[in-house]
């Protein structure tokens, strides 16, 4: 069975037809004043799932949390959620939690007091709060901090605190705004792997909002891709990646190189593109632009490969040019290769050996070639 890309867990309800979405967005519109922050947005989240929501500062996507979260109200639409349409239901009657990027942790307060704070709210009895934090202390791995205050804590125990307080009340639903945006790099990615452990482990459904790509794609079941508020593709991450559905989700998650070319040959399952950079693409497509069309291929940096020779028996997907830059990044080593016709096109390829025989060098002469289902045709 092929897929694209590595599957993580079975679980996909969503190519179910009978699966019911856990959470609705139904043509959401938000404006602030003549500003437009989510327009005509729809949108289904299912029962524990962890879904992100990906894109550039000003997309809409914390907009469309805070009205989850009820801090927000829809200018029209509706926000259905486990049945029931949370219009007028103000944020603490919600079952949902949110957790933001600053923690928002009270200075005052130990770490215990900071996770009972909400249980007292509610009026919970003191016996079953005293349980509930030391569940909570456990779940995060916290329990020998549980006496001190935020400020002598790192960055990390900060957010498990964080973390621990929001899961407390036992929400349907946990709403992780930037969650990881104050932690270093190795943390950051020590960070997201628990999370998605934790998620699994409690059967909870997680949203999460970030402009991290590489976040997006390490923890989400699905991510949905954000533009000027609309929703521009709703996918897994391999999909999103290998198999984005418009040139903006192409530029926007990973490295791509992007071939414009005129279509000169369109077959049930494969087109010829003459591109603009010199050199015939064929390639494997579903997508059937008319003969004399304008159309674009996408491919990413790893399906390149570079080699001194001309690529035997291939007169297409092929182009010779001039190595110009080269990076070594230790896993993998980056070539910049500017082709005949001027275009520069970014190869990339794995280190899976310490020693190369005859590395290639600057200046010197190469080929680029790739596979004909190494890349997606563009449908914009």
């Amino acid at each position: 069975m092929k897929s694209l890309g590595s599957i993580r867990r079975s679980f996909s309800p969503w190519t179910d037809p009978s699966s019911k979405p856990f959470i609705s967005f139904r043509n959401v519109t938000k404006r602030f004043g003549d500003f437009v922050a989510v327009d005509d947005l729809s949108l289904d989240i299912y029962t524990r799932e962890f879904h992100a929501l990906l894109g550039a500062s000003g997309c809409g996507k914390s907009t469309l949390l805070r009205m989850l979260a009820g801090f927000e109200q829809p200018t029209s639409g509706e926000i259905i959620l486990d049945g029931q349409n949370l219009a007028g239901i103000p944020p603490y009657r919600r079952p949902v939690n949110m957790m933001f990027q600053s923690y928002a942790l009270f200075p005052h307060m130990t770490v215990e007091t900071n996770i009972a704070f909400g249980l007292k709210q509610d009026g919970m009895p003191k016996p079953a709060i005293a349980e509930r934090v030391t569940q909570m202390l456990k779940l995060v791995k916290m329990e020998q901090f549980a006496k001190r205050k935020p400020h002598q804590l790192s960055g990390g125990q900060r957010q498990r605190v964080a973390l621990a307080r929001s899961l407390a009340k036992q929400p349907k639903v946990l709403l992780l705004d930037e969650p990881l945006g104050a932690l270093d790099k190795k943390l950051r990615e020590e960070t997201q792997f628990e999370l998605m452990d934790l998620q699994q482990d409690l059967g909870l459904t997680f949203v999460v909002v970030t402009h991290d790509q590489e976040e997006a794609m390490t923890m989400a079941d699905r991510i949905a891709v954000m533009a000027h508020g609309k929703v521009i593709q709703v996918a897994t991450p391999a999909e999103i990646y290998e198999a984005p559905n418009s040139r903006f989700v192409a530029d926007f998650i990973g490295d791509v190189n992007i071939f414009d070319g005129t279509v000169s040959r369109a077959q049930a399952s494969e087109i010829r593109i003459e591109a603009d950079a010199g050199f015939a693409i064929e390639a494997a497509s579903s997508e059937h632009p008319s003969e004399g069309a304008k159309a674009g291929f996408a491919i990413r940096p790893e399906k390149i490969r570079v080699g001194r020779q001309v690529p035997a028996g291939s007169p297409v997907n092929a182009a010779e040019g001039e190595l110009w830059d080269i990076a070594y990044l230790g896993d993998m080593t980056v070539y910049h290769v500017k082709l005949n016709s001027g275009k520069v096109v970014k190869a990339s390829s794995l280190n899976a050996v310490r020693a190369v025989e005859d590395p290639l060098g600057y200046d010197q002469k190469v080929w680029i070639s790739f596979d004909r289902d190494a890349g997606v045709v563009l449908k914009d």
